[in-house]
């Protein structure tokens, strides 16, 4: 079945809120804006390049789809001699990042991959199950699903996030991001002031000299050793979240937080383009750059980079490009990341090392020294090893990456709009 891609998609604009089933319910509204043109520098490469992706995830999404869910992994295993995948698990994160990145693809692939479904649909059963969850990660990315894909205002996942927000227990940096990036998103919906507010100054509480952000909020949850490094993922989704609220209520302290960290992150880039994975917040440095995940090349870093962009900030198409140009380029092994045939695209190029060897042993010796980095682990602990799996989300942000444009600016508020109080300064 051939597949349609919307790169842009018209703006929807109706006037009246429905109730349906206790859920504030409205269209979305959104300006066009191509990401692809975005980026297009001087050929027609990256296009196809980003063409040929979204044709894989089309045709791995439904090999992870069960039962009206998505599974954890789609990992290749070898049985009597011969190779083949095997679905393990289930994962309402992953199921409800799928829904988000679905809704941006026509109706009939949706119905195609879900079985006969739509993100709508998916939205709506992943706000079912988020209701009874204790992961806020899930409740959070639910929530924002329930917004974007399912267009209505998760009143009880809302009520279950403004209580994490507002008391004194650590939360992750990345479930606050994606907290915040729900509540811009179903502010259309129903009053997400409040947690909006609240998300936010938990979230640029972490922000360091550095402009990078730790994992945990406070840093120190993370414990002694580990409380001075943010990963990969602690830097994309506060700079997506810190975009989206500059656009949904200008702020120039959050644009500018988020700008800082882009800065920082596209400064650390590996010369073949390779998106690192550890950071130290304190100087801005790399702590270890294995492994290097094909999400962050070809979904992660695209999608907030272009949030970034889309929200007035500076343009990072450089550094997307290269990150793209790794995943067929890549200099650490021979072998393939994007295998067509399957709907896959292989995870990660990590070391050879027992267990996260090298990462435990430079999060201990930039502990004691920023910079500080035993010579020689290359060597010892070569980045020479794929991990033939592939997971439903990175496939359903590829989907949300490139084909969401108009979503930054449909944030922004109409002209009578005032800028609430809270939101002048962070």
């Amino acid at each position: 079945m051939p597949i349609e891609f919307h790169h842009s998609l018209p703006s929807k604009k109706q006037n009246a809120a429905s109730d349906n089933g206790g859920h504030r319910q409205a269209p979305l509204e959104q300006d066009t804006f191509d990401r692809l043109h975005a980026i297009d520098l001087t050929s027609r490469k990256t296009r196809v390049q980003v063409d040929r992706y979204l044709d894989v995830a089309k045709r791995g999404l439904p090999r992870m789809h069960k039962s009206g869910a998505f599974g954890h992994t789609l990992r290749a295993v070898e049985v009597n001699s011969q190779w083949s995948e095997r679905l393990e698990g289930d994962s309402l994160r992953y199921t409800a990042i799928v829904a988000l990145g679905l809704s941006y693809v026509d109706k009939a692939t949706q119905r195609y991959i879900l079985g006969g479904e739509t993100a709508f649909d998916l939205a709506h059963t992943c706000a079912a199950r988020a209701a009874t969850s204790a992961d806020t990660g899930a409740i959070a990315l639910a929530a924002w699903a329930s917004a974007e894909a399912g267009r209505f205002h998760a009143t009880a996942l809302f009520r279950l996030l403004g209580q994490v927000l507002a008391s004194d227990v650590p939360i992750a940096t990345v479930q606050c991001a994606w907290a915040l990036s729900a509540g811009l998103a179903a502010a259309q919906f129903g009053d997400t002031q409040h947690l909006v507010a609240l998300a936010t100054k938990r979230l640029m509480s972490g922000r360091s000299s550095s402009g990078l952000f730790p994992h945990m909020l406070p840093a120190s949850a993370s414990g002694r050793l580990r409380a001075h490094i943010g990963c990969f993922a602690d830097q994309v989704y506060p700079i997506q979240a810190l975009s989206r609220l500059h656009a949904a209520q200008p702020n120039a302290i959050a644009l500018s937080a988020a700008e800082a960290c882009a800065e920082r992150i596209c400064a650390l880039q590996g010369p073949s383009g390779q998106w690192w994975w550890h950071y130290d917040t304190r100087d801005g440095g790399v702590v270890e750059g294995y492994p290097v995940y094909s999400v962050h090349q070809h979904a992660m870093a695209p999608m907030a980079l272009l949030d970034l962009l889309e929200a007035g900030g500076r343009d990072h198409s450089q550094a997307i490009v290269k990150g793209m140009r790794w995943l067929d380029e890549h200099p650490e092994v021979s072998t393939p990341l994007v295998a067509a045939e399957k709907g896959v695209i292989w995870r990660k190029v990590a070391r050879r090392e027992p267990r996260k060897a090298a990462r435990a042993i430079s999060a201990v010796t930039t502990a004691l020294m920023p910079g500080l980095h035993i010579p020689g682990l290359d060597m010892v602990f070569p980045p020479s090893r794929v991990d033939y799996e592939c997971r439903p989300y990175e496939l359903g942000w590829l989907f949300y990456a490139w084909l969401s444009g108009g979503v930054v600016n449909g944030l922004a508020p109409g002209p009578a709009a005032e800028t609430p109080a809270h939101f002048k300064e962070i």
